[in-house]
């Protein structure tokens, strides 16, 4: 048995696909069949099943995917402990959220490019459901994601923070200032919001419809940036978390709204899969997100 046949049967596993594992793998489909016939030899057992499309772990083969994470998870942390190179360097890929990539990560990948030059970070943004399901097939070291509370007991949480969700305005919008504004005052104006069904915005529309009420916002996108562009400029309004504008607020570009009839609250939570190693530059990583605003780099310090 080798570590290559163990890593190739855990990718298939994760993927559910000999043409997919074979494609994260940089193999040809066949030299993927061939390990896992060899490995399903020499253990006289079958570990897959077709359902389908779909490849489907037998109950063998349940049964050593638990040992083969194990395995390959102590021979990370074997290299690492063994190595003498002391700085940083092993790739980082981290999942998260439009609104955290730009307004919780650029300190944190500022103070990775300072002080750890040899680290390759990659960003992958998407939805929490999204990143889930990449962290869940191992596509993914860290998701860093704004929701309700998550658990569950195949995950490790290294963060949780309570996060305010807010109605937004321009500085210069007649409701800026106004005290004791309802959500009823508000649907009479242009709405710019993040995409439906996705974790705060999906917040607002179960309120409207559990009062016999819908919204339909003037532009949905992703991209909470650009949101956040347009309301400055006294377009509208929009729901977002209070950190992605804080800013802005303090700079006296936009307002918070004082809505007086819905408060919602979110958590901003980190987590890495319990089958995966936590390495040097994980650790790194999180212990910089718990800081929530690192020190920066030495330019950023002058300036």
């Amino acid at each position: 048995m080798e570590f290559r046949q163990l890593h190739t049967f855990v990718t298939v596993a994760q993927e559910e696909s000999f043409s997919r594992a074979a494609e994260l793998l940089g193999y040809s489909q066949s030299a993927v069949t061939v390990q896992i016939r060899r490995l399903e030899g020499e253990l006289k057992v079958r570990l897959f099943d077709r359902m389908g499309k779909r490849t489907i772990l037998t109950a063998q083969g349940r049964q050593l995917l638990e040992y083969a994470n194990q395995i390959l998870k102590d021979l990370e942390q074997a290299k690492t402990a063994v190595s003498r190179e002391e700085e940083l360097h092993e790739p980082l890929h981290v999942g998260t959220l439009e609104s955290l990539c730009f307004s919780k990560l650029p300190p944190i990948l500022g103070y990775f490019r300072e002080h750890y030059p040899k680290v390759p970070v990659k960003i992958t943004t998407g939805s929490p459901k999204e990143l889930i399901g990449m962290m869940e097939r191992n596509q993914l070291d860290l998701i860093y994601f704004l929701d309700r509370s998550r658990y569950s007991a195949s995950w490790n949480k290294e963060l949780e923070v309570r996060e305010p969700i807010v109605f937004v305005a321009s500085s210069r919008s007649p409701l800026a200032g106004k005290k004791g504004l309802t959500v009823d005052e508000l649907l009479e104006e242009p709405f710019f919001l993040t995409e439906k069904n996705e974790n705060y915005r999906r917040e607002l529309d179960q309120l409207l419809e559990e009062r016999n009420q819908e919204l339909t916002p003037v532009l949905e996108i992703s991209n909470t940036e650009f949101i956040i562009q347009i309301i400055q400029k006294n377009r509208g309004i929009s729901y977002l978390p209070y950190f992605a504008v804080e800013e802005r607020v303090r700079e006296g570009r936009l307002a918070v709204l004082d809505v007086t009839d819905f408060r919602a609250v979110m958590y901003r939570q980190l987590f890495y899969h319990k089958n995966k190693w936590k390495s040097p530059e994980m650790e790194e990583f999180i212990r910089l997100a718990a800081l929530d605003r690192p020190q920066g780099t030495e330019t950023e310090r002058r300036e």
